[in-house]
């Protein structure tokens, strides 16, 4: 993989499926107009981006991520967040640290199945960034999956059956389990969205699809709907469509959340994993483009 100089940084790929680590780069300084732009070209080639070595504090990963657009508020009820309802509204604290017998962040233990964050909200959030903190020996890591390259692997029956069809994206906050549609949904945070989607920023086409969240395909029969995304999940997570990211402190992970998806692989229950996320907004309702 070939390492490319650009402005003041070197971006080097870090897998074929996406993924490139930025290096030359302290994100506490202020970015120049040349060093943004080149930055901003990395992340809508490569997807995911890793800066490695990185010392932020809460306010200045706010501020880099506010570079690429409006920060986010978290789509969870205050009242019901493990930070506390006092905790700001736009980060999150991924972590399984108790404090009392309690978690002091959000999804706190073990593995976590593909999912877009905040797809299940009207608008979207189009970035995330992850900040690595403490992170245990061994598992943890983040499994990135292209949703270009499933788009373009769906074969031309399937592209043309599912072309303008929705979907229902929903999530209970669990993170290996899919929640019940059947049941009652008037607390449980839910939307429809494309099945596929045009991503603004590179005018490319992705599958918007995933094991964790999308519950159904709207206008087929249960069955029907199932058998079709059980076979799109597993084109979503085959191996050559996946990076997989091995935490270190220090590490600010960026990623686009319309063309890809994340899981996270199980960890030892007894280790620390503290990591501090933020998002930024995306650029309205999700539509299918021609």
């Amino acid at each position: 993989m070939a390492h490319a100089i650009t402005s003041e940084i070197t971006v080097t790929p870090l897998s074929a499926a996406c993924g490139a680590e930025i290096a030359g780069i302290d994100l506490r300084e202020t970015l120049s107009p040349e060093t943004f732009d080149a930055i901003t070209r990395a992340w809508r080639e490569h997807i995911v981006l890793l800066f490695r070595g990185q010392e932020l504090d809460q306010d200045q990963q706010l501020a880099f991520a506010g570079r690429f657009g409006k920060t986010g508020v978290r789509a969870r009820p205050a009242d019901d967040r493990p930070e506390g309802a006092d905790y700001h509204a736009g980060i999150m604290l991924v972590s399984n640290i108790r404090k009392d017998g309690k978690p002091i962040g959000s999804l706190p233990d073990g593995e976590m199945w593909f999912h877009h964050d905040m797809c299940y909200v009207l608008e979207p959030h189009k970035g995330t960034f992850l900040y690595a903190i403490e992170v245990p020996d061994t598992g943890g890591n983040t499994l990135f999956t292209n949703m270009y390259k499933a788009y373009d692997a769906l074969g031309d029956g399937l592209r043309e059956k599912l072309k303008g069809r929705t979907v229902l994206q929903v999530y209970d906050y669990v993170t290996i389990k899919q929640a019940d549609i059947d049941g009652d949904m008037s607390d449980v945070p839910h939307h429809t969205q494309p099945i596929f989607v045009t991503n603004p920023q590179s005018g490319r086409k992705a599958l918007y699809v995933n094991r964790l969240m999308t519950a159904r395909i709207d206008g087929l029969a249960r069955d029907e709907s199932d058998a079709i995304l059980d076979e799109l999940f597993d084109i979503v997570e085959r191996p050559e469509h996946v990076f997989e990211h091995v935490w270190t402190p220090g590490d600010l992970v960026m990623w686009d959340n319309l063309c890809s998806c994340h899981a996270r692989t199980d960890f030892p229950a007894g280790q620390r994993r503290l990591l501090r996320r933020c998002t930024v907004e995306g650029s309205g309702v999700l539509r299918e483009n021609p």
